[in-house]
């Protein structure tokens, strides 16, 4: 039996979304390959062309459409206020396309995109790669299974601490209305984690603070969701904690769930590994998770193992919806919830209120 061909994927952009992210990921992916990387800088055209020597490297996304054919995927790794325009272009050449979150700067351009593919029937996906990471699936998990009885708050941090700017970054000396910042970037990661949990919230609550002297975007931000049945979410982003709280820390009727550290997948992804290395998105034994739950009125403290994470699912499911027409990994609807959730965060730190949703 003939072997199917691998869905060969060209990537747009090439800094650290596209080149510690998205093209190892694909890369070491069963029936995918890269074959192509578009990129205007020169330092990045070699960089690229050393990592994928039998790539075609391209300046411009244009020479990736002139031979269309040749081509089954194009995922677009580039500033966010570009997203859009690049995503429907490769729409409209008939090339599933996957986009890096949040997808778009607003919900009316995730409207054109919605439109575009309903009327083409391209696939369109969004890099939601951290509904993958360790941590967040053992809580979900220890939710699911009601080890925690009914959730009411729920702690979720993205904390580091780099007080000066980061030469380059396009994310800190973008505007929060242009799609720079911390609420655009790690922040909609830990709204699409919430909203996979609970829903989509009642209300709204957000600080949108930028510190920093030469940043334009948002470095120190907190979001409160709250939803049904009163669960509140309480979310920080930011660049300015010299002492960083818990990742997570859930707590329910039954029992409390407290995640210290990172997931390793970023680390291990930039330190050249790839899915498939032992050990690969597993966690170390000193950093698992403290669970509290009460057996007849005794307190039980438990260190249950972390889920081992797996970035590389979402590209798995994505050659599975592009071969057979199953569901992508991360609908577009569903980064429109997350872009409404992100519009009430900025209206509420505007306007200093409560925003009760939906907008």
């Amino acid at each position: 039996m003939a072997q199917e061909k691998p869905i060969r994927a060209a990537i747009v952009g090439y800094g650290l979304a596209g080149s510690a992210f998205h093209a190892p990921l694909i890369a070491s992916t069963q029936g995918m390959e890269v074959a192509a990387i578009v990129t205007r800088s020169q330092g990045r055209q070699e960089q690229a062309q050393d990592d994928f020597p039998q790539a075609k490297i391209f300046a411009s996304l244009d020479e990736v459409f002139a031979n269309k054919s040749k081509y089954d995927l194009v995922v677009i790794a580039t500033p966010n206020d570009t997203h859009v325009e690049l995503a429907l272009a490769s729409i409209n050449a008939g090339i599933a396309v996957v986009v890096d979150k949040p997808v778009a700067i607003s919900s009316d351009e995730v409207e054109l995109l919605i439109a575009a593919s309903r009327s083409t029937g391209v696939l369109v996906s969004v890099f939601q790669n951290r509904r993958w990471d360790g941590d967040f699936l053992t809580v979900k998990n220890l939710i699911d299974k009601g080890v925690l009885g009914k959730i009411t708050r729920l702690e979720s941090r993205f904390e580091r601490y780099r007080l000066e700017p980061k030469p380059g970054g396009w994310r800190e000396t973008t505007s929060v209305e242009d799609g720079g910042g911390l609420l655009f970037d790690l922040g909609s990661h830990l709204i699409d984690q919430a909203l996979l949990l609970f829903g989509q919230p009642q209300q709204v609550y957000a600080e949108v603070i930028h510190r920093r002297a030469g940043v334009a975007g948002d470095d120190d931000t907190f979001v409160a969701l709250r939803f049904a049945d009163d669960v509140v979410a309480h979310i920080w982003v930011s660049l300015l904690a010299p002492a960083q709280g818990p990742r997570f820390r859930c707590i329910g009727l039954k029992g409390a769930y407290e995640k210290w550290g990172l997931d390793s997948q970023e680390n291990a992804l930039k330190q050249g590994h790839r899915p498939g290395h032992l050990f690969w998105g597993h966690d170390h034994k000193e950093d698992y998770g403290k669970l509290t739950t009460y057996r007849d009125g005794e307190k039980i403290e438990e260190r249950p193992a972390t889920l081992p994470g797996a970035y590389q699912n979402f590209y798995t499911q994505m050659c599975a919806a592009i071969r057979t027409g199953t569901p992508v990994p991360v609908a577009v609807a569903e980064a429109m919830q997350c872009m409404k959730v992100i519009e009430a965060a900025r209206l509420s730190a505007r306007n200093k209120t409560v925003i009760n949703m939906p907008l």
